[in-house]
């Protein structure tokens, strides 16, 4: 490898592609518009998954991973990250990960789509711990030079030659001056959560990297697929996650019905009643209309609050003004994360040379629909994975041309644009509807409205259900037609979208 590598975004995905080849010997310059701290993985509550347990393995881990994606994601690429996890968390807690921990392990609780304590957790603050451990593992390497920090700068196009990509040009965001960075790029910023607006997640996950590189040419795979997390609550701005870890640790879903509470998930699926996975609780919430949905933690022991669930208590207390521990939480389901994004293949590779896509970014590992606790996991073995390729791929290059980004890349979508979308690809979908949004798209100048049409695309094609792709129009999964990648692609004219086949388990 020659030169260095260039990655942006500095979350859990860019911390451990940019660790990974500095370990190596290797230099890595870290782009980000705010300081890892403050980085949308901080955010995740309810844990990492890992097969430790003596009544687990790895293969029902990949199992788990592939039944609860409807079977879309690459088996190869879900063997390499549930084999590798056993590892990655390990080495966590050698950092210094703070993880609930019995007689010298981590402590393993339930998730939702899975049978078996899996999911290692600190308390209900998982990314705060990891994030911890993880940065200051990589300010060692910071302070030997072979970690260069670009905080307060946002990506403003690519380095090309005739090869493909060679780096990037960044922006201060103070300052205003652009800064030429050489290398592979390695792109992690988060999932497109600025298209919906009033997500889970960060504002700053506004998909803007992702939407400039569509403009570009670099296909998404998959974006129909959008994962609404079954418990959030309103508040200004955005969707307040009530940790699934709730559930884990014995939340139930009711609605009240002649008074007295209906526990839904527990009669209609009683084989993991209110941990089955996320696609299915959020349909049958959006099954019952009107009628609010609660959950009931007020069963829960005071020492499982203080021990697991405490950042799960301090939210409900200060942004709801609600207690927990005495009374039912009414909750509705929110856009949470996108399994879809940039789409890579197994190494974590784009269709440009020298570019890469790691963490909620790209489309890896999840399928139609994500299992609860491998967010974490796949942000830690994507970013490794994605750097693994990067060295061994090792372009040097030249510099080349600039391609810029819009000039600069939309920080966010407008209210027209997230409504179009919202509109369209909600918890259940029709053609109508979908045609809708895209024609009010049409109406729009701008990456993100572009990356907006390319999903809606994508989903209208996709002519089945799947996931957390519901159509009212075609309620079933099609194996023989839809058991495919969606790929979706700009030639700066025209979208265009093919199926590809899922690649063989070798």
């Amino acid at each position: 490898m020659s030169g260095r590598i260039v990655v942006v975004g500095a979350g859990l995905a860019g911390l451990s592609a940019a660790l990974t080849v500095a370990e190596q010997g290797f230099e890595a310059a870290l782009v980000s518009l705010r300081p890892s701290e403050r980085a949308q993985s901080v955010m995740a509550e309810g844990g990492i998954n890992a097969a430790l347990g003596w009544d687990d393995d790895v293969r029902n881990h990949y199992d788990d991973t592939l039944k609860a994606g409807r079977f879309l994601a690459d088996p190869n690429a879900v063997r390499g990250l549930t084999e590798a996890a056993p590892g990655i968390l390990r080495r966590l807690v050698e950092l210094g990960a703070l993880f609930n921990m019995r007689d010298g392990k981590p402590e393993l609780r339930y998730f939702g789509g899975q049978k078996i304590k899996r999911t290692a957790f600190a308390r209900s603050g998982t990314g705060k711990q990891l994030m911890s451990a993880v940065i200051q593992e990589v300010r060692k390497y910071e302070a030997r030079g072979l970690i260069t920090r670009y905080d307060r700068h946002v990506f403003a196009g690519l380095l090309r030659d005739g090869n493909g990509c060679t780096g990037c040009v960044v922006r201060d965001t103070f300052s205003g001056e652009p800064l030429h960075l050489r290398g592979c790029v390695v792109i992690s910023t988060g999932g497109m959560h600025g298209i919906f607006g009033c997500t889970t997640g960060s504002s700053d996950n506004t998909g803007a990297v992702t939407a400039a590189l569509f403009r570009m040419g670099v296909p998404v795979a998959n974006g129909e697929f959008v994962q609404y997390h079954p418990t959030t609550v309103s508040i200004p701005g955005k969707r307040l996650l009530i940790s699934e870890a709730a559930r884990g640790e014995g939340g139930r879903l009711f609605v009240l019905r002649g008074g007295k509470p209906y526990y839904f998930m527990e009669d209609k699926h009683p084989e993991f009643g209110n941990l089955a996975p996320r696609d299915v609780v959020s349909r049958e919430m959006w099954a019952l209309g009107a009628e609010q949905a609660y959950l009931d933690m007020t069963g829960l022991s005071g020492s499982v609050f203080r021990t697991r669930l405490s950042d799960t208590l301090e939210d409900c207390l200060e942004y709801l003004r609600l207690d927990p521990r005495k009374e039912p939480v009414p909750v509705a389901p929110g856009v949470h994360y996108f399994m879809g994004g940039i789409q890579v293949d197994e190494r974590h590779r784009t269709a440009l040379p020298g570019l890469y896509a790691a963490g909620e970014s790209c489309c890896q590992y999840h399928g139609a629909n994500r299992l609860g606790g491998n967010s974490l996991l796949g942000a830690i073995y994507g970013g490794m994975r994605a750097a693994e390729s990067v060295m061994s791929d090792g372009r040097p290059g030249n510099v080349g041309a600039f391609i810029p980004a819009d000039a600069e890349p939309d920080a966010s979508a407008s209210p027209a644009a997230q409504n179009a979308v919202r509109s369209a690809l909600g918890i259940a979908r029709d053609r109508a509807g979908m045609e809708a949004g895209i024609a009010a798209l049409e109406e729009l100048r701008g990456d993100i409205p572009l990356l907006g049409r390319a999903i809606l695309a994508g989903a209208l094609l996709r002519k089945e259900s799947r996931g957390a792709h519901f159509r009212k129009d075609y309620p079933d999964e099609n194996d023989a037609a839809f058991r495919k990648t969606t790929v979706v692609s700009y030639d700066g004219r025209n979208i265009s979208v093919r199926f590809e086949n899922i690649p063989e388990r070798r």
